[in-house]
């Protein structure tokens, strides 16, 4: 009887060792996707699927991050780098808490390259308990083929080929302008024509749900056609 009691009593002495992770990252996974020298900043999400305040501090960051390349961990309007400032980057969570006030800022760098890196969160309280936010990043090199008009400046979509998404870069000169990207097939059916706001850097197009193939996308300023390109959509 006593051996039982003994194996009982170690059992919830040691059960919080081995509990899971409380807190989940209902953000999709993150990625960072640009021409060199620029910067982005994205916007995270966690929950504390508990029903206690669970407190969090940033134990380290692991991956290959290149010399040029520069990572912020925001919390709100404070942000903290997590090389030099790490005992500072704290996160306390209530009872089901989701928390929308945390970022990251990536400054991509001066070379093309590709690569990922994890933040990893622990709870002083119980080492077992912990979390991961895990981020890809892809820096290519700007498009010798960008286009120049008086009324915008405007790149080439990357990445190309692409599965999941492509990225146009602009600057829109002239606001009065109406600027719009249209997409064809390749045969010249329309398959989707988006509008650029000025007040953006950037188009992103969501090509998963586009059938493999070739594309061409045409940049049109005041409903006169500027230029047509191609964009390829893989598996």
């Amino acid at each position: 009887m006593k051996r039982y009691f003994l194996l009982f009593f170690l059992c919830m002495i040691l059960l919080p060792l081995y509990t899971e992770a409380q807190v989940r990252v209902l953000s999709e996974n993150i990625e960072f996707s640009g021409v060199i020298g620029s910067s982005q900043r994205k916007s995270l999400i966690i929950q504390n699927e508990s029903n206690q305040v669970k407190d969090y501090s940033l134990k380290y960051l692991r991956g290959n991050i290149g010399s040029s390349q520069n990572v912020k961990i925001c919390i709100g309007d404070k942000c903290y780098d997590p090389k030099r400032d790490i005992s500072k980057i704290k996160i306390s969570l209530k009872p089901g808490e989701i928390f929308t006030d945390l970022y990251l800022e990536f400054e991509l760098g001066i070379t093309e390259t590709k690569g990922n890196f994890d933040l990893h969160f622990f709870n002083s309280t119980n080492v077992r308990d912990v979390f991961v936010i895990e981020s890809v990043y892809e820096v290519f090199n700007p498009r010798a083929d960008d286009t120049n008009h008086k009324d915008i400046s405007i790149g080439s979509a990357y990445p190309n080929p692409t599965n999941r998404q492509a990225q146009i870069d602009y600057v829109v000169k002239n606001p009065n302008a109406v600027v719009k990207i249209s997409i064809n097939s390749f045969i010249g059916n329309p398959v989707a024509e988006y509008q650029l706001d000025p007040l953006q850097k950037n188009l992103v197009i969501n090509v998963s749900d586009f059938n493999p193939g070739v594309y061409f996308y045409t940049l049109f300023v005041d409903n006169k056609n500027i230029v047509t390109k191609k964009l390829v959509v893989k598996k």
